[in-house]
């Protein structure tokens, strides 16, 4: 670089903010130029690049064009982080934990699931619960029917365009996972398990329940457990949990729990806070300093001692220890057993490429980590009293690049629907989608709860009337189509994937004219019959 006097520099200096100033000014504007140039306009970005990099080099210190600069490189370097970031997608998860002592579900669980929150709505719930009424009579009629915590938050979540994916129940322990509903086509190869350790195994009292799932072609599992109580039986927990985590799923592929890319664990862990008294536990508690008590708690206590859970990550315990409550308050154990309070409920995660990460100890690019998880919040709710525990969210972002963007099937509905007469659908599949002849197309209620909440389905072999390369044909019957029309939606269930693969958009279906025109007709003659029963009775 040619070297420049203090008078020249200062000279330099000037025409810089005079002119060059002046086109950083503009920089906004051009810049969408630039982007539709072509490699012609890349090579002039890095031109000017270089140009002003000379110059900051040799601009004499004025704190104005510093700090003009400084923003414009800021806004740049912005747009290009705002162009990466347009590869990923953000997927904001909710997950549940509650202990809830047999009780029947709380009149409003709008906190629990924050859906007053003025952020982005959630992308997918999960909920784990622990000691769900079990009694011989209830899971009896549980086995035949969905239970009422299921269906409890079917009917709150189903209205704001989630569905039930799957649930698995053991006894006292249900896990839930509810979606919205654009997210479906994209969530794959689900699968659960459940493992009994209670009585050495026998006994389904004690254990833990899974769900595992490809979203979005990543490999993610949730783990809800209830382990072994009492404050003597921290090893007992340990080895249960191992248990849990060598439980293999019975169909072929599927990667063992730890293999998963992400892998989430909750429950009613019951670790416990060890040596401390309880005075000086309460007092803690009372004066905000949990953190006292975190080097005591025994679940942070193996997981430096234990290889297995050093893999996993907790956010801070910046609440109240959850356990144990009176009913219906917020004040701790009063009974003659004074339990020492404990967060025995607890979330927990593990992300894989992490996990080889800091076994290798070697830097992992952009491209192989193709995803991350933020916790956003980890929170008890106090203002719940169904049960001796208090519930505990955790709201985490999922940072990832989708490895699957596009749907096995698209389908739509063909022309005007009503039950007036056939309706058609059409669809198309992926070249490599593996179709079977139990697929089937349902047709669902906008707010429909679960895969079964059909109104009416169709084979997709059976009932199909047109097929060629490009797209297929399939017909359902006016008969099975609903008389009073409304809002509605068309899935395409894939027998093989065990999930629905494709969804339409929301469409209406007209009411049926013939019979609204009956039924006004009845109505009127109903009416002039009363009018003249009325006039009869008038002239007596």
């Amino acid at each position: 670089m040619a070297s420049f006097s203090s008078e020249d520099a200062s000279q330099d200096s000037s025409a810089f903010s005079l002119h060059d100033l002046e086109s950083l000014h503009n920089f906004r504007s051009r810049s969408a130029s630039f982007s539709s140039t072509g490699s012609s306009g890349r090579l002039h970005l890095r031109q000017q690049v270089a140009q002003l990099v000379a110059c900051v080099e040799d601009i004499s210190s004025d704190d104005e064009i510093h700090e003009e600069v400084s923003r414009t490189l800021d806004e740049a370097f912005l747009i290009c982080g705002k162009k990466l970031k347009d590869k990923w997608q953000e997927f904001r998860l909710h997950i549940v934990t509650w202990n809830v002592g047999t009780a029947s579900p709380p009149p409003d669980v709008t906190g629990l699931l924050q859906l007053n929150s003025l952020g982005p709505a959630m992308d997918m719930y999960v909920i784990g619960l622990q000691e769900v009424n079990s009694r011989i009579t209830n899971f009896l009629s549980d086995l035949a029917f969905d239970d009422p915590w299921s269906i409890f938050f079917m009917t709150v979540l189903s209205p704001l365009g989630y569905i039930k994916l799957s649930s698995v129940r053991m006894q006292g322990l249900l896990l839930l996972i509810f979606v919205k509903h654009v997210h479906l086509p994209f969530i794959r190869d689900i699968h659960t398990q459940y493992t009994r350790t209670g009585l050495y195994g026998y006994w389904g009292n004690k254990g833990g329940v899974t769900v595992r799932m490809s979203l979005y072609g990543h490999t993610v599992c949730f783990i809800n457990c209830h382990l072994p109580a009492h404050m003597e039986n921290t090893e007992q927990r340990l080895d249960d949990f191992e248990k849990i985590l060598e439980m293999q799923f019975e169909e072929e592929n599927i990667p063992s729990t730890l293999a998963h890319d992400i892998l989430f664990w909750f429950g009613d862990l019951n670790f416990r806070i060890a040596d401390f008294g309880i005075h000086f536990v309460r007092e803690s508690i009372n004066n905000r300093r949990y953190n006292l008590l975190w080097e005591k708690d025994q679940l942070n206590m193996a997981k430096k001692k234990e290889a297995f859970l050093q893999e996993f990550i907790e956010g801070p315990l910046q609440f109240k220890p959850t356990y144990k409550f009176d009913l219906y308050s917020d004040v701790y154990d009063t009974s003659e057993k004074k339990r020492k309070p404990a967060w025995t409920d607890r979330i927990l995660w593990r992300v894989k490429n992490l996990c080889q990460h800091t076994s290798k100890e070697s830097n992992l690019s952009g491209e192989e980590q193709t995803i991350s998880v933020t916790l956003n919040n980890y929170i008890s709710h106090m203002n719940y009293g169904i049960s001796d525990h208090k519930p505990v969210t955790g709201t985490f972002g999922l940072e990832m690049k989708p490895l699957l963007s596009i749907p096995s099937v698209t389908l739509s509905p063909e022309g005007e629907w009503s039950a007036e007469h056939d309706v058609l659908i059409s669809y198309s599949a992926v070249h490599e989608f593996p179709s079977s002849a139990w697929d089937w197309i349902g047709l669902f209620k906008v707010t429909f709860k679960h895969v079964n909440d059909y109104v009416t389905y169709a084979w997709v072999k059976d009932d199909e009337i047109s097929s060629n390369s490009d797209s297929k044909q399939v017909y359902m019957s006016a008969e099975e189509i609903p008389d009073m029309g409304g809002e509605f939606v068309l899935c395409y269930y894939s027998n093989n994937m065990q999930s629905i693969v494709g969804i339409s958009q929301p469409f209406q279906i007209q009411p049926n004219r013939t019979l609204i025109e009956k039924d006004l007709a009845q109505e009127e003659i109903s009416w002039m019959q009363k009018t003249d029963n009325l006039e009869s009775h008038n002239e007596f």
